[in-house]
């Protein structure tokens, strides 16, 4: 093939691209203004079973070879272990970052008043370890969540791994500025 039919062929299929978007884009548009006049119009109230709780028994997505297993760990109050680690994340997240909020507002109370020098070299060697354990906190957490991608059954629902390093840039600006502004 020559390089003219190549290109040929890619401007032909973009434009059929952007017509298909078109097409895509005001069908949504349609859909979305019938929607909206129908709700105007009141014909969603009063549906049957408006008001009740969902049947959430079965989930549509989960594969079919797996639902007596999700079955037998749900009626046990178990998750799969997926589910748990990312729980753990979560709440290891979570914790961090309240961690990082109680030293920045104990620097500011530290750097609110003039102190000796002893008061600024016990807090130089508080602030050096505590983000000596920001760092190990976060490859912990960093570890965790490999292994949650590693044990996730679908690509769609892992987890973007964290950079411990821009994490400890943020945490480290945290505390410098929370020092620039307390002087």
């Amino acid at each position: 093939m020559s390089e003219k039919s190549i290109e040929e062929q890619i401007k032909t299929k973009a434009q059929k691209a952007r017509k298909l978007a078109q097409y895509m884009s005001s069908t949504e548009d349609l859909v979305e203004n019938q929607i909206l006049k129908a709700q105007e119009e009141g014909k969603f109230n009063n549906l049957p079973g408006a008001g009740k709780p969902l049947n959430l028994q079965e989930n549509p997505y989960e594969p079919p070879e797996l639902r007596m297993v999700f079955k037998i760990l749900k009626d046990n109050n178990f998750a799969p272990h997926w589910i748990e680690l990312g729980k753990d994340i979560d709440a290891d997240l979570e914790k961090f970052w309240q961690e990082v909020d109680y030293f920045r507002r104990y620097t500011q109370v530290i750097w609110r008043e003039k102190h000796n020098d002893d008061v600024i070299a016990r807090y130089n060697n508080k602030k050096k370890h505590f983000y000596y354990e920001s760092r190990i906190t976060l490859n912990k957490i960093s570890k965790k969540i490999l292994d949650y991608n590693l044990h996730c059954p679908t690509f769609q629902l892992g987890r973007t791994n964290i950079s411990v390093e821009d994490e400890m840039a943020k945490v480290i600006d945290i505390i410098e500025n929370s020092i620039a502004q307390s002087r």
